[in-house]
């Protein structure tokens, strides 16, 4: 079984601590993701959304829990998911990155396949979800970004 990997990037105007702080609040996910609802289950080390928490994320039929596995203030943000798709040991991690305009954002999914051969099958499943996350937080933090300048 061979590990999968999927991997998507997106450039945002917004700076890394606006985009950072959209992927910290899970409350925010529902409105710029392919997520219909999010909910947190267990609170994590020192914070609500701190390593350790657990998220509660639900789309479509799926229900999805996220474990916080590593947090890189305004750098990294790292999850571990569980979830009824037929995979194990996922891990996603995004990355972002100070650019001349704003921030590279490049969020990439690991797992394996629980049922053998299924892993092509799998990540071309998962593949559309991802851009839609990258896409999605992306845009969102452009718009942030673009209604804070109109403000000031």
């Amino acid at each position: 079984m061979a590990r999968q990997r999927i991997e998507h990037h997106a450039t945002t105007t917004a700076d890394p601590a606006a985009v950072y702080a959209l992927l910290r609040d899970g409350a925010t996910w529902p409105a710029w993701s392919p997520i219909d609802s999010f909910e947190l289950q267990r609170p994590g080390a020192g914070e609500p959304e701190g390593v350790g928490a657990v998220r509660v994320l639900r789309s479509g039929r799926v229900t999805g829990r996220d474990t916080i596995v590593e947090l890189v203030a305004d750098r990294r943000f790292s999850y571990s998911h569980v979830s009824s798709l037929p995979v194990k040991d996922y891990r996603g991690d995004v990355d972002l990155t100070p650019a001349a305009s704003g921030t590279e954002i490049r969020w990439v999914a690991e797992f394996d396949p629980k049922i053998p051969g299924t892993g092509a099958l799998m990540r071309r499943a998962l593949d559309g979800f991802i851009a839609g996350l990258v896409r999605g937080l992306a845009e969102r933090a452009t718009a942030d970004a673009a209604a804070g300048r109109a403000a000031a």
